[in-house]
């Protein structure tokens, strides 16, 4: 009877659905849901449908329920509303909300013993697709790809195809722990040297970058970079922005890297560093054991190291725009006008750091040279001293 009533209200004719009049239909609910056969808000005991006929010698009845046996039973009807969507914590959430990008899910499963400490995964994307088959037709399934590393030089990455979300991330992350590559890190925040490589039609650019930089790169690089433990690089990312390719790119630059003593063993050079923040000041990195004196190298040998390390590759920059009003003669007598003040952030920078406030270098001989401050915070510094 339920049924033929449920089809009172949720049948349409075919040429009612023709006319678009299926669109707002009632669908037809189970209003048995979450109940138990023989238990509602008044307790009754019903012989064969809640307890057997026979208990013992005794053949049971048809009776209420006392408040003590009602209680005992604690019979929970589940709600016919649709559960809530778990929350997460907002640095939990990966790349974007909506998406399984950017989370994590913890170190890999144990393997005959020997556990993951210190490890942890990304999931750099886990997205449904669709395989044809002769017999099935179409079937649904989960491509999942996870990244996973102790932050110390240690990473893996694997791609698994599954049938369903968790199980194809859990299997993803356990291959990649048996996938783990060690890779060579300068002063253990950067690479060791500037790189090209290039997977598919993916080409990638690394620049080795001083302490504090931080990472300024695609989002998948940057997981990288957070599984490996390199916490200062620029990567430009041209052509083909395929996650797979990227990182298989990325992968296949960090370890073809060659370390100094390679490099100078190749050459047969001494190999030196010399960098803006030591003041250029020259450090030998390595050295040959028989190294070349100038007159043994040729003249046509390309000696630039940045042309060495990425194989004659060049990052396409593209030109930067002038404003218009640059061509104005008042642009001009705005730059001359500016001149004295080319330097006025160093200066103020490098006075912080020395003297912690902007006054004169003769601050420490005259100390009237310092910076007037306002009268009232000059008041509150007098009355702090007075209190204490």
């Amino acid at each position: 009877p339920a049924t033929q009533l449920w089809k009172s209200v949720t049948s349409v004719s075919n040429a009612g659905k023709r006319r678009g009049r299926a669109k707002g239909i009632v669908k037809a609910r189970d209003l048995n849901r979450g109940q138990k056969i023989g238990h509602g808000k008044v307790g009754m005991l019903f012989p064969g449908l809640t307890v057997p006929i026979v208990q013992g010698d005794f053949t049971l009845q048809q009776r209420r329920l006392t408040e003590q046996e009602q209680e005992s039973t604690d019979l929970k009807i589940q709600p016919l509303t649709k559960p809530k969507r778990l929350k997460l914590h907002p640095l939990k959430r990966g790349w974007s909300g909506g998406q399984s990008g950017g989370r994590t899910l913890g170190p890999p499963d144990a393997v005959n013993g020997d556990t993951f400490d210190g490890f942890e995964s990304w999931i750099l994307y886990a997205k449904p697709i669709t395989v044809m088959t002769s017999t099935m037709g179409r079937s649904k399934r989960v491509r999942s790809m996870v990244v996973t590393g102790n932050r110390k030089g240690l990473a893996g990455f694997a791609v698994v195809t599954g049938r369903e979300f968790k199980p194809a991330l859990n299997l993803a992350k356990n291959r990649a722990g048996l996938r783990l590559m060690y890779i060579e890190r300068y002063n253990e925040h950067t690479v060791l040297h500037d790189f090209f490589s290039q997977f598919g039609k993916t080409k990638v650019f690394v620049k080795q970058k001083q302490k504090g930089y931080g990472l300024k790169c695609h989002r998948i690089v940057r997981t990288c970079c957070e599984a490996i433990g390199i916490k200062d690089l620029h990567v430009k990312v041209e052509g083909s922005d395929n996650i797979l390719n990227i990182v298989k790119a990325f992968f296949a630059g960090l370890l073809r890297q060659k370390t100094f003593e390679e490099m100078a063993n190749e050459k047969k050079l001494h190999l030196v560093e010399m960098r803006k923040e030591n003041n250029y000041f020259p450090t030998l990195l390595a050295s040959p054991p028989v190294a070349r004196t100038s007159k043994e190298v040729p003249r046509d040998e390309n000696l630039d190291f940045r042309q060495y390390v990425m194989n004659g590759k060049v990052i396409l920059e593209k030109k930067q725009r002038s404003s218009p009003f640059s061509k104005l003669p008042s642009w001009q007598f705005h730059l001359r006008k500016q001149e004295r003040l080319r330097n006025q952030d160093d200066v103020v920078v490098k006075l912080r750091a020395e003297y912690g406030d902007l006054c004169s270098f003769h601050v420490e001989k005259y100390p009237e040279a310092r910076a007037s401050k306002w009268s009232k915070h000059a008041k509150k510094e007098e009355e702090e001293a007075v209190e204490t």
